[in-house]
């Protein structure tokens, strides 16, 4: 699959573009059931709520050397539909994957995500460049209610911001400090709420200020992300850094593999 002009222009102008129907029914059926066998693992690579140990975030499911890992998201993250794209918005063919991350945010208990960028803990992890991209892909159809993401259009060309350290949701999180969003929110354009049908793909910039809500709704709201960095900008060398299934060390190019994602051998 090629981007065309024009969505390479929406891209460098908004920080994100929307893919509708690039994975099919079918295949997100198939990506939805292995995540629910993966939930039975017992693994540091799945983070699970503190209430009730429902599964909350699965990381790694693209390697077959991982215990989380999945044929069809190691196939899914190497198809033509979905490395071509990155290596046109990267304008370069070495890619490698820096995580793969699978947010299950489950009805009612869904967590809140503040305002941030996600180079602002990838430059901690040792990345210099935010030339890397993310593939959010839609396993259920998320909703305002349902807690879904939302973007600032242009808000990418800020460049990297100063993150703050927070724990007042819970978590281990960098967010953009409070006064710097209200000056971003009053200076950009009104605030996207990323929704659509299951098998829709979102490629947005690793500098893109965006949050999600809490889930209130009766459905589970499950996501998967694939990202995306240059060979040449893998990070270097930081002291006490985060785990391999957080901060990939495999730096080995991409094949491009088949668009045939359920037809792979099996790397379980």
């Amino acid at each position: 699959m090629k981007l065309n002009a024009s969505q390479l222009a929406a891209y460098k102008r908004d920080g994100f573009i929307v893919l509708e129907s690039l994975f099919s029914d079918e295949e997100v059926k198939a990506m939805k059931s292995d995540l629910k066998r993966i939930q039975q693992i017992d693994t540091d690579h799945l983070v699970r709520e503190k209430t009730g140990g429902i599964a909350k975030t699965i990381y790694k499911v693209h390697e077959p050397d991982s215990p989380t890992a999945s044929s069809v998201f190691h196939a899914a993250t190497r198809a033509p539909r979905m490395l071509g794209p990155a290596q046109q918005l990267l304008e370069d063919p070495d890619l490698y994957i820096y995580h793969t991350k699978c947010n299950l945010k489950t009805a009612i208990d869904g967590s809140v995500w503040q305002w941030h960028q996600d180079f602002g803990t990838w430059h901690i992890d040792g990345v210099k460049d935010p030339s890397m991209t993310t593939a959010l892909i839609m396993l259920d159809e998320p909703t305002e209610m349902g807690g879904c993401l939302y973007f600032i259009p242009g808000s990418h060309k800020l460049g990297s911001l100063q993150p703050a350290f927070d724990e007042a949701t819970g978590y281990r999180f960098y967010v953009v400090p409070k006064p710097t969003m209200l000056d971003i929110l009053a200076s950009h354009p009104q605030v996207v709420p990323i929704i659509g049908k299951p098998g829709t793909v979102v490629f947005f910039d690793a500098n893109i200020v965006h949050a999600s809500g809490h889930n209130l709704s009766g459905e589970d709201r499950w996501q998967a992300y694939v990202v995306y960095n240059q060979v040449k900008n893998r990070p270097g060398n930081v002291e006490n850094p985060r785990p391999d299934y957080v901060r990939s060390t495999n730096f080995a190019p991409l094949a491009v593999g088949s668009d045939e994602i359920l037809n792979q051998e099996s790397v379980v």
